[in-house]
Parts: structure tokens; C-alpha cells; sequence
């Protein structure tokens, strides 16, 4: 036998030991930097708790740090616009809300195409709302409250967090389906509004479970009916819209995750897999259910599918009811 040369065996080892360190290397996302979610709304929100419920246990599954960067501003669209553009490896990923499905429909001229911008990797959780009103309000129910609607129409008011807001839309979403016609009244938030109507300046809202359970339970709010199709976890004894007589009638809050546009499927694929099973852990699922929310169930597929009903529905509500944020 030939002696092998040294150089060659210096060679053979190196690349023995190369081996191992390129594939680590190749099997991180954006080169092991820390990746980035971008959150669409201020720190204390609810996509907020959703964001830094999700980073430290999606940093476990993946073996690198995830970090959450606030970008509020615009409905959304300064943190969307900003993952838009972003290099498509992983390195920022947009977590945003359930108004990431309006925006289209609402801004005619957005600063993206929000059917060609992004790759959706998952939604992460389905939270319901409920139809509340002044305690000392007439409506004991759902009915009374379409009942009475008809019998004056447009002269009971429901209030909003604004002009396009999720209490807007399922305001209007309700008069469609119920075929009546209120008063939306707009305020600068959620909390001046939930405000005037457990003082009984507007008698609706449609509140998120969450943030109004602790009202409801002091007797500040009275609930009428969830605006999911499942009874809601923290209010078992409330009927939902359907079982309220309010036929197709489902308004949920939720949060995507989704990816710049040309993001490598491998890449998609294991940051999917390490937000599922991030949601699967028990303090997330703990959390998730305190709240009365429900995992959603599917991946980026099912995601993205989810978000294209989304949008159809909102966008036929919005040209219906004519809504616009001026």
C-alpha cells in the first residue's frame, strides 16, 4: 500500500470537521442571527402578550434568539411595510392582527400587495368578542336588541374604537346579518369607548372577552352574546350569535405570522414548525385558553387559506356598508 500524504490527511480531517459545522450552520435561519418579530401594534396590546408568549419558546425549537421589535402605527401598515421589504430569510417575520385581512379593503394604497408581499407561516390563536351593553340598557338579549332596532331604526348607537376598527366591523358585520341599521358612534379607543358605554353614553360595543371579562364580572358590563361560533371558555353560560338568532354571524380576533414573499420553503417550513410547536407548549396554551382563545389549528397552508376568507369577507362588508376611515 501507497503511504496516504500528510497534507492530504490534514485535508480529509478538516473536512471531517468542517462537515458538521457547515450543516449547524446551514440548518439555522438568516446565518444564527437573532430573528426579529415585528409586531404591528404597541407594547401592551394583545398582539403584544402574543408576541413574547411566542418568542422565548420559539427560540427553544430553533436553537436561536427570536426578539420582538414594536412598530406601531398606520393600522399596522409601518410594521408590514417594513417586513415587505425585509431580505426574505427569516431574519424578520411580521406578527400582526385580525386587521391585516381589512387594510385592503380599506386603504385602496397601501405601501404593499398584501396578496403578494408575504408568505403566511401560521395563525396563532382565534380569540372570540361579546356583544355587551349599559347594564341599565332595556335589551336583556340579542333579540330585544334587533327587536328594538327595527322598531327605531338608526337611533341606537354602538361604539368604536374608531372608523375601521374591529368593534366597527363587527358592528356592521351584526347590522348586515340581523338586517338592521344603528348608529356607529367612533371614539379614539377602545377605553374611552368601553368607557362611555358602561357609563351609559352609548348603549353597544362589541368588546374583546379578554379586556372587558373583569367589567362584565363587576356587573359594569352586561354580555349578551360571543361573537364566536363556539361558546367562549370564560363565559360559558353565553350564548353565541347563531344561538342568539343571528344566522352566519362569526367575528374573531386573531394574530398571523407571516414571512417577506421569496422566503426558501425549507426555511418556511422549519419556522412553521417552530411556531407550532411553540403554541403547543403549556404556558402558551394555558394563556391562550385564559383568555378564551382557541390554537388554531393548521399550518402555513391552512394560514394562508384562512386569510384569503378573511379578507373576501371583510372586503364585502366594507363595500356593503360603505365604511372608510375619513
Amino acid at each position: 500500500m501507497h503511504p496516504i500524504p500528510r497534507r492530504t490527511l490534514l485535508a480529509s480531517a478538516g473536512a471531517a470537521i468542517a462537515a458538521p459545522l457547515l450543516a449547524r450552520a446551514q440548518d439555522t435561519i438568516a446565518g444564527g442571527r437573532p430573528i426579529t418579530l415585528v409586531v404591528s401594534y404597541p407594547a401592551g396590546g394583545g398582539a403584544d402578550l402574543m408576541a413574547r408568549l411566542l418568542a422565548p419558546h420559539m427560540a427553544q425549537a430553533l436553537g436561536q434568539n427570536v426578539v420582538v421589535d414594536n412598530k406601531p402605527g398606520a393600522s399596522g401598515q409601518l410594521a408590514a411595510a417594513q417586513v415587505a421589504r425585509a431580505t426574505p430569510d427569516g431574519s424578520q417575520l411580521l406578527l400582526d392582527a385580525s386587521n391585516f385581512a381589512v387594510n385592503p379593503s380599506l386603504f385602496p394604497k397601501l405601501p404593499y400587495d398584501s396578496a403578494t408581499a408575504f408568505t403566511p407561516l401560521a395563525v396563532l390563536a382565534l380569540f372570540p368578542n361579546v356583544m355587551v351593553c349599559t347594564p341599565s340598557y332595556e335589551a336583556r338579549s340579542v333579540r330585544d336588541v334587533i327587536r328594538l332596532a327595527k322598531e327605531k331604526p338608526a337611533q341606537i348607537a354602538y361604539a368604536s374604537s374608531g372608523n375601521g376598527s374591529a368593534q366597527h366591523l363587527a358592528g356592521a358585520l351584526f347590522e348586515q346579518r340581523a338586517g338592521v341599521r344603528l348608529v356607529h358612534v367612533p371614539y379614539k379607543g377602545g377605553g374611552p369607548a368601553l368607557n362611555d358605554v358602561m357609563g351609559g353614553q352609548v348603549p353597544l360595543f362589541f368588546a374583546n372577552v379578554a379586556s372587558s371579562l373583569g367589567h362584565i364580572q363587576a356587573g359594569k358590563l352586561r354580555p349578551l352574546a360571543v361573537t364566536s361560533l363556539r361558546r367562549a371558555r370564560a363565559l360559558p353560560e353565553m350564548p353565541t350569535m347563531e344561538e342568539a338568532g343571528v344566522a352566519g354571524y362569526e367575528v374573531l380576533e386573531w394574530n398571523p405570522v407571516l414571512a417577506p414573499a421569496g422566503i426558501a420553503p425549507g426555511v418556511r417550513d422549519r419556522l412553521a414548525r417552530a411556531i407550532a410547536r411553540a403554541m403547543a407548549e403549556p404556558e402558551v396554551l394555558g394563556r391562550v385558553r385564559a383568555l378564551s382563545g382557541e390554537v388554531f389549528a393548521g399550518g402555513p397552508a391552512q394560514a394562508a387559506d384562512f386569510l384569503k376568507k378573511q379578507q373576501a369577507l371583510w372586503a364585502t362588508v366594507v363595500r356593503e356598508r360603505g365604511i372608510s376611515v375619513g
